[in-house]
């Protein structure tokens, strides 16, 4: 898909998005504007110089964007950018763009392709915030429920307990898997700014480079922000496999301990269920309640005992 945005006089062009274009759409923009296109295999490159670079004057960028409807991996962005003419190629919606193009028809002034340019980072930016916000949140949710179910009583029914950790340890393992890809992106746009104001200075207004600027020391807020919520996550992994453990370890504590009560009244019950024939308990009126008797203290001494050294 071809969308071209004119400028506010209405003449040439100021930006042009690739959205999954086709061979026909390419060889148009780039017969029209004099620009080379990359294909999308070269976008997904992950190599510096073919992320960043200028040709003929023209700068060429490529990044990782995870704000995008109904996909959960990354996707690749490029822009070709000069004084003239911004062209973007996609292949799939991006929020940042929806953004972006109300911004660009409400804007009713002047515009350029730097402008352009700014306003998508901009809109970048800000769904890379919104993302680690809701990342955030849910972050504070999965700690409550692991530290106020867990960490001040003993639950009662253990598989369900064990149940419920390991749901929690699915969620923020897939918050830690959506912080990696956020972060990728914002690796991304720290590498392009810089580059494009230093490329671009010649042409780049002050008002557009002032925006930038801002972007870049957002970016780095935001950085820092995802590095918190980074070592979050890996605290939360922690403290869930360490409930679990500790569930796991109760129960074959639990088994270990039922296990060694039951030894000395099965001792007791296989030695008087020996076929001798001369044992002195099997002529006693109260032999039968001797051994009941013992077999009964056999098994309460020692559960008296594991309870006294709190091991029960």
């Amino acid at each position: 898909m071809l969308n071209v945005c004119p400028s506010s006089a209405g003449k040439a062009p100021v930006w042009v998005d690739l959205f999954d274009p086709t061979p026909e759409e390419v060889k148009q923009v780039e017969a029209e504007h004099k620009v080379r296109v990359p294909s999308r295999a070269q976008l997904e490159e992950i190599e510096s110089s073919s992320r960043l670079s200028v040709e003929n004057g023209t700068i060429h960028l490529n990044m990782p964007v995870i704000a995008h409807e109904g996909e959960d991996a990354p996707t690749a962005l490029g822009f070709i950018f000069n004084k003239d003419l911004l062209v973007t190629v996609r292949y799939t919606r991006l929020l940042g763009f929806r953004a972006a193009i109300e911004r660009f028809n409400a804007d009713r002034h002047s515009r350029t392709s730097s402008e352009v340019f700014a306003t998508l980072i901009e809109s970048i930016t800000d769904l890379g915030a919104d993302a680690l916000e809701e990342i955030g949140l849910q972050l504070n949710n999965d700690s409550r429920r692991v530290f106020r179910n867990y960490g001040n009583k003993r639950p009662r029914n253990i598989a369900r307990a064990n149940r419920a950790l390991r749901e929690v340890l699915a969620a923020v393992g897939e918050s830690g898997e959506k912080l990696s890809q956020i972060r990728e992106s914002l690796l991304g746009l720290q590498r392009i700014i810089p580059f494009a104001l230093d490329k671009g200075k010649d042409w780049i207004e002050r008002e557009i480079a002032e925006r930038l600027q801002t972007a870049a020391r957002d970016l780095q807020s935001l950085n820092d922000f995802e590095v918190h919520l980074s070592n979050k996550v890996q605290f939360l992994l922690d403290a869930v496999l360490g409930f679990i453990n500790t569930e796991q370890n109760d129960i074959f504590k639990v088994l270990t301990i039922v296990s060694v009560v039951g030894i000395p009244p099965t001792l007791i019950a296989s030695m008087y269920g020996m076929n001798f024939r001369y044992m002195p308990e099997l002529q006693w009126h109260l032999g039968y309640a001797w051994g009941l008797g013992l077999i009964a203290l056999s098994a309460i001494l020692p559960t008296i005992w594991f309870k006294w050294r709190g091991w029960w």
